[in-house]
């Protein structure tokens, strides 16, 4: 590859050159090179272009130590462990990390190109994203805890749950320095100071911090129960309250009350025990 000329920066490559250099890529691209008698490429890109072709990471995350090819991936990266999300919605002011997803955001509110769940009626701007909520409605898990064989519905899910186990918490509230295991978990909790309820209910107008509670909500609205018990066939609108109920079969009490050592079997019950002891 010749440089043709120095003070502009272009680079002037031969024909035969990338010919050779473009047999190790697949042939259907994508390439932002044309083949001719000679291809002008910005030595920037190039530069860049050429760490992806030889495999080269040289620029390393401080908070995780993950690698990339380019430091402007890894500064899109690291947004994801600072919160930082610079891509803001004009219409709710909700805030991104990347331009492409404020793009998909934006047909929330253009109403264009809405995938809708067949049960509870949810949109979507994304198929994938219908495809992740359906499993709320089926009880699908696919994703496994290799140490504790919890499952989850969501690859993200699982990630952050890891973390429990290793006591890892990389993502930090950059307003009251509080630490997550997820960003899903650190975005859901900015919410809190930023008051932003961007999942509105279409039939009552409610609205909420997370897609979850949106979907459990909407169950008040079909009388959707998907979760069943295996023993007594009673149906529920959330895993969790079917998980409380299994304690009813299996005469298990996991919560315990600190003072006078009185077992429950759900969380609510106990929440209300300790008034009994605080008046």
């Amino acid at each position: 590859m010749d440089v043709k000329d120095e003070a502009s920066g272009t680079k002037t490559v031969k024909e035969q050159d990338l010919k050779k250099h473009m047999h190790g890529h697949p042939a259907e691209g994508p390439y932002d090179y044309d083949v001719g008698s000679e291809t002008s490429v910005d030595p920037s890109k190039l530069k860049t272009h050429m760490h992806v072709c030889n495999g080269e990471r040289s620029f390393a995350c401080i908070f995780c130590n993950k690698q990339f090819t380019s430091s402007s991936d890894l500064k899109v990266h690291t947004r994801a462990h600072t919160g930082e999300r610079t891509c803001e919605c004009a219409v709710c002011k909700r805030k991104f990390l990347h331009s492409g997803d404020l793009t998909v955001h934006m047909r929330i509110h253009t109403k264009e190109g809405l995938y809708e769940c067949d049960v509870c009626k949810c949109k979507f701007s994304q198929t994938s994203s219908l495809r992740k909520h359906m499993r709320t409605h089926t009880g699908e898990r696919l994703y496994t805890c290799t140490i504790c064989q919890r499952m989850f519905s969501h690859s993200s899910s699982l990630t952050a749950h890891m973390h429990t186990h290793t006591g890892e918490r990389p993502f930090e509230c950059s307003v009251c320095k509080r630490k997550f295991s997820g960003s899903s978990n650190l975005r859901t909790h900015m919410r809190t100071h930023t008051g932003e309820r961007p999942f509105g209910c279409d039939v009552c107008k409610c609205k909420f911090t997370t897609r979850s509670i949106l979907t459990t909500h909407m169950r008040t609205h079909t009388n959707e129960r998907p979760f069943e018990c295996d023993v007594c066939k009673r149906k529920f609108t959330t895993r969790g309250i079917l998980t409380t109920h299994m304690h009813t079969h299996s005469g298990e009490r996991p919560y315990e009350c600190n003072v006078c050592k009185c077992k429950f079997t759900a969380r609510g019950t106990l929440t209300k025990h300790m008034h009994t002891h605080t008046g």
